[in-house]
């Protein structure tokens, strides 16, 4: 099998990722996940995870701790979604190579790291091609077999690829598996495994259609990933209802919880050579003269939350300098992103209003621009109207378009929820080209709505 057949034979399955509307509990079924692992040896079993369900900021924590735990020398397997530009973003390893070890502490200037961007990509350690279709065709009979038989239904693309990076992981040997939730937490595929510890990013209204229109309902079903057996639960500052729902959970559960801006605080510091300084007051110590690379002041809300995850795993090697590198060490491309300056290109994948409020309040802090060029394009299944209230009020101008997702909205019917003149675009190359023609170099062109738009249009920047 080649990697061309190996990616058409993923996208046979079902993908609820470009399906606007479906039933959620009647397609996401935990039973038929346990089954197919069942089949395949449960090689989740044999993996250490440090697991993160929540609404926004789930990546950002996934790569803090994973960084953090790669700088303390572990292997780490990284497992997020949805990609940016590549399937195998998905699909992560972090190491300390030989050659790092014997050079000492890494750069972290600026040229430091667009020197490391230059060697390894933006997606450091992800499989490789030949191992995507290596898996694939060994698995393939297990999996067409197990399709034939299920009562609970054919696998879905995001259980398949979740049981290959479980697969893969236990193959590699890492030391640690850091794990995204796809959708919710209670039904997701990644909820089959037993972690050491569990966070919970801030929740927030997003999924209504699947997850509840609650903030109560929602809450439930993340919470859902805190099992019977699990040590310790870290979680980040949450509106009253979810909240209580978590706090009930780990009592139940026996789970022991602590709280950021309770239990671990973090306070922010003055920013130096285009990062953001902080320190946190930890369960297990104090960090001080920390630093991360990530624009937008609840970033550094995020990287407290992986302190406080690699803390609660009690390992000696995580020391308080690998936890200085390794948040410092960090990327997450497509959130808050800079692709180009002079004038700013931005990327975010702000898709809900509270990920477009906590933007618009990062670029007041972040940037000195004359005029704002919003270039946007949301998925149908998303608060539309809601992230153009707070976004196009920033704008001079905007600019509507639409990723090649299925579950993208038209630009024409964004403009009913705009409330305000726009020009409407076929793609996102056409806006970008459109943005740049409108731009002054003292201006900022913003394209964001959906991590589908980001994505492409990182591919389309790299082509002008």
């Amino acid at each position: 099998m080649t990697y061309v057949e190996a990616i058409q034979y993923l996208e046979s399955f079902i993908n609820y990722e470009k399906i606007p509307a479906f039933s959620y509990p009647e397609s996401l079924k935990l039973e038929r996940m346990k089954g197919f692992l069942a089949l395949l040896g449960n090689p989740q079993e044999d993996l250490r995870c440090l697991h993160i369900a929540g609404t926004k900021g789930k990546g950002s924590v996934c790569a803090f701790a994973a960084y953090i735990l790669k700088n303390s020398g572990f292997r780490v397997g990284l497992y997020t979604s949805p990609h940016l530009t590549d399937f195998r973003e998905r699909i992560r390893i972090l190491e300390m190579t030989h050659d790092a070890c014997l050079s000492g502490p890494p750069a972290f200037s600026r040229a430091g790291r667009q020197a490391r961007r230059a060697r390894h990509g933006d997606f450091e350690g992800m499989i490789s091609k030949r191992e995507i279709a290596g898996l694939l065709q060994r698995f393939r009979p297990a999996i067409e077999k197990y399709n034939r038989n299920c009562k609970y239904g054919a696998l879905t693309f995001f259980e398949v690829y979740t049981a290959l990076a479980f697969l893969y992981f236990k193959r590699k040997k890492v030391d640690y598996a850091v794990l995204e939730t796809g959708l919710g937490g209670r039904l997701d595929a990644t909820n089959t495994v037993n972690p050491l510890v569990c966070a919970i990013t801030p929740i927030s209204y997003d999924h209504t259609d699947q997850l509840g229109n609650t903030l109560k309902k929602i809450a439930v079903e993340k919470a859902g990933i805190v099992k019977s057996g699990l040590p310790k639960v870290i979680i980040a500052p949450q509106e009253k209802e979810a909240r209580e729902v978590i706090r009930n959970r780990c009592k139940e559960t026996g789970a022991q919880l602590y709280e950021i801006g309770k239990d671990i605080v973090w306070r922010k510091k003055n920013d130096t050579g285009g990062f953001q300084g902080f320190s946190v007051k930890g369960v297990r110590g104090n960090y001080d003269n920390l630093k991360i690379g990530l624009l937008g002041e609840y970033q550094l809300g995020n990287a407290a939350l992986a302190i406080g995850m690699v803390e609660a795993l009690a390992e000696e090697k995580i020391t308080a300098l690998s936890i200085q590198r390794g948040l410092k060490e960090a990327l997450w491309p497509g959130r808050l992103e800079v692709a180009s300056r002079r004038p700013f290109i931005v990327l975010d994948g702000a898709h809900n209003t509270a990920s477009a409020a906590a933007l618009k309040e990062a670029l007041k802090r972040h940037f000195k621009y004359k005029k704002l060029i919003l270039v946007l394009g949301m998925s149908q299944d998303k608060d539309i109207e809601g992230v153009c209230d707070i976004l196009a009020r920033l704008a001079g101008k905007v600019i509507l378009t639409k990723s090649g997702n299925s579950r993208a909205a038209e630009p024409e019917f964004i403009q009913k929820m705009l409330h305000r003149q726009a020009e409407l675009t076929k793609n996102i190359k056409e806006a970008i080209a459109m943005a740049k023609k409108s731009a002054n170099p003292r201006d900022l062109i913003l394209i964001t709505g959906s991590l589908f738009v980001a994505g492409e249009a990182r591919i389309c920047l790299k082509t002008y």
